[in-house]
């Protein structure tokens, strides 16, 4: 157990590491998340805020419906740069050259997801930071905080994982910088921008059934005091399921390429 925790803390050092010599990369997954923020909330914020139909409407309401979708967002799009990562290892070699080290084999893919998770908490942090300065007040209590990070660090683990296991299952860096692209249109297709009650039907059963919508609600209801119904339990159920899986399926194709 030493030599796993010895090796999966070097893991994790050499992609964080990464994250250093890879600027572009970092700064696109950090700076993307604020630039959707700022874009909904001042081109498009005024028009979207008077139409949810609450007191004062307007930017400042759209900013406290928005941030929590962006917040969201921001882990999609940080947990993308997972998927790069990974294929980058197994296309380029370096998996073949830890398999000649006599180091714990688990250790590779931990320290991309624990890795990934530091990075996603940065992202997180950015897109809060900004919301923040720029007017949003969120009303969460102590508890409520608690059960914010939890909520996020769950969805960030699970989205990890899945992550993993795409860029495990791309045959080429080019593709894996393409399979994460539908965690990031799902907010748009829910309740992150707008009602789902303004949707066509057909859109609407899928935007309140797709798993990102009670994400959206949970944190929404947590940050500024929203109902928030079901959704708590259905977002971390999701939370279990999506992490369960991508962890399986990480594991399995994993196990696969290190028998060849």
């Amino acid at each position: 157990m030493s030599y796993v925790l010895t090796d999966s803390a070097t893991m994790v050092r050499r992609n964080l590491t990464r994250m250093i010599r890879y600027p572009s990369l970092t700064f696109q997954l950090l700076i993307m998340p604020v630039v959707f923020l700022l874009l909904f909330v001042y081109v498009f914020g005024g028009t979207l805020g008077a139409g949810l139909g609450g007191a004062g409407g307007g930017r400042g309401e759209y900013l406290n419906y928005v941030t929590p979708t962006i917040i969201l967002m921001s882990i999609t799009a940080a947990v993308q740069g997972t998927s790069i990562s990974i294929a980058m290892d197994m296309t380029e070699g370096i998996v073949d050259r830890f398999r000649t080290m006599k180091i714990a084999r688990v250790s590779v893919l931990t320290g991309h997801v624990v890795g990934s998770l530091v990075q996603t908490v940065l992202a997180m942090s950015v897109v809060f930071g900004v919301a923040v300065a720029i007017g949003f007040r969120p009303q969460a209590g102590p508890l409520g905080w608690l059960v914010i990070a939890g909520l996020l660090v769950s969805m960030s683990f699970a989205m990890i994982w899945l992550s993993a296991a795409l860029g495990l299952a791309s045959k080429s860096v080019e593709s894996s910088s393409n399979v994460g692209l539908p965690l990031i249109l799902l907010p748009f297709f829910g309740n992150g921008f707008v009602p789902t009650d303004s949707m066509p039907a057909v859109l609407r059963w899928f935007a309140e059934y797709q798993p990102f919508t009670p994400f959206i609600s949970a944190l929404r209801g947590l940050l500024v005091g929203t109902p928030i119904g079901n959704s708590g339990y259905l977002a971390f159920t999701w939370c279990l399921v999506i992490g369960v899986g991508g962890y399986l399926w990480s594991k399995k194709l994993f196990n696969r390429e290190s028998t060849r």
